[in-house]
């Protein structure tokens, strides 16, 4: 999908793409207000501009031009007055909902925000901007509750897309390496249950993950392995998934996780990498502007070509690729391990 950026032929279109950081805080504003929701449980789903006042215990000034903003960016729709989610609005902003993606969003008014406040810097420096490594955020259970959030904004909208897009009939196991609380192996067992699951990431995430298996009613069927893949081995299993994962590091350690991988996968199975991968033209502005993400809340990460999977995959000793598309904006290699 290309992006539709605004006529930059113009001066109105310069100024209006200077000021699209605007509309961007609108939004991330609403959802750290937890608008989406009060809207979605108030009586009809629509109310007033005085309910919403009280509702969120906001001064008033200000209030009626944000929300009619939300309206012209049809992120809301108003009647007599009255103001109601817009149905994509209801769908993927509503907390609790399936295809829930505010906690990307919150992660993004919290960490990338002001870290795009400082790309400037970064730039220059080539230095990370976020002011913080994961390994602090790990120790942290608040603030990692919130990123365990962000990821599985993703996971929801990609899971079913993933659990569509392989054929998973002629395998028995899968691992999710990197995969935090096991968000999207839970979607894969319970769409695919002939399969046993098993997420890999760092120790920390083993009671969120624990309360994501007992929830789901997945003991003995989802599995949490804690561990680092650099220092650790990989669970086997006969999928390997590296989901959003690879692009936060850079060519070597890509490299090396994509040949561990290799030493995970089982005889005749399959590492499926997926990551909002970039063409040789720049058209996708929305994958730009996540490997640009990668530049300020990592110390080496960016997005990068499917053709690099593909070389560390043959390197790996993989008999063989595919790339494939992969939802609006993420690109899906599988690579196949001989039997």
């Amino acid at each position: 999908m290309t992006t539709k950026a605004p006529d930059v032929g113009t001066a109105a279109g310069i100024l209006r793409l200077g000021n699209a950081f605007c509309d961007a805080k609108a939004l991330l504003t609403a959802v750290e207000l937890d608008l989406f929701t009060q809207l979605h449980k108030a009586p009809g789903g629509s109310a007033g501009f005085e309910e919403v006042r009280e509702s969120l215990g906001l001064h008033g000034r200000g209030l009626r031009d944000f929300l009619d903003l939300l309206v012209a960016l049809r992120i809301l729709e108003r009647q007599d007055g009255r103001y109601r989610n817009a149905p994509g609005t209801d769908r993927h902003l509503v907390r609790g909902g399936e295809e829930y993606v505010g906690g990307f969003l919150l992660r993004s008014s919290r960490n990338l925000y002001p870290a795009w406040g400082r790309l400037e810097e970064a730039l220059r420096t080539g230095q990370q901007q976020s002011g913080s490594h994961y390994d602090e955020v790990t120790q942290n259970p608040e603030i990692l509750r919130q990123f365990i959030g962000s990821m599985d904004a993703f996971t929801n909208v990609l899971g079913a897309q993933l659990i569509e897009a392989y054929d998973w009939s002629g395998h028995g196991s899968v691992v999710d390496v990197g995969g935090a609380r096991g968000n999207l192996c839970s979607q894969i067992v319970r769409a695919r249950p002939h399969l046993a699951g098993k997420v890999f990431d760092l120790p920390e995430m083993e009671p969120f993950a624990k309360e994501l298996i007992t929830g789901l009613g997945l003991t003995g069927k989802l599995e949490f392995h804690g561990g680092s893949f650099f220092t650790d081995p990989l669970p086997a299993a006969d999928v390997v998934v590296l989901g959003h994962v690879l692009h936060d590091w850079d060519t070597e350690q890509r490299s090396l996780l994509v040949h561990k991988a290799f030493d995970a996968v089982n005889p005749g199975g399959t590492l499926l990498v997926y990551d909002r991968m970039l063409d040789d033209e720049p058209e996708h502005a929305e994958n730009l502007v996540i490997s640009l993400d990668m530049l300020l809340v990592t110390d080496g990460g960016s997005e990068y070509p499917a053709s690099e999977i593909v070389a560390h995959a043959a390197h790996a000793g993989f008999a063989g690729t595919e790339v494939l598309p992969l939802g609006d904006y993420d690109t899906l290699v599988v690579c196949r391990k001989a039997a």
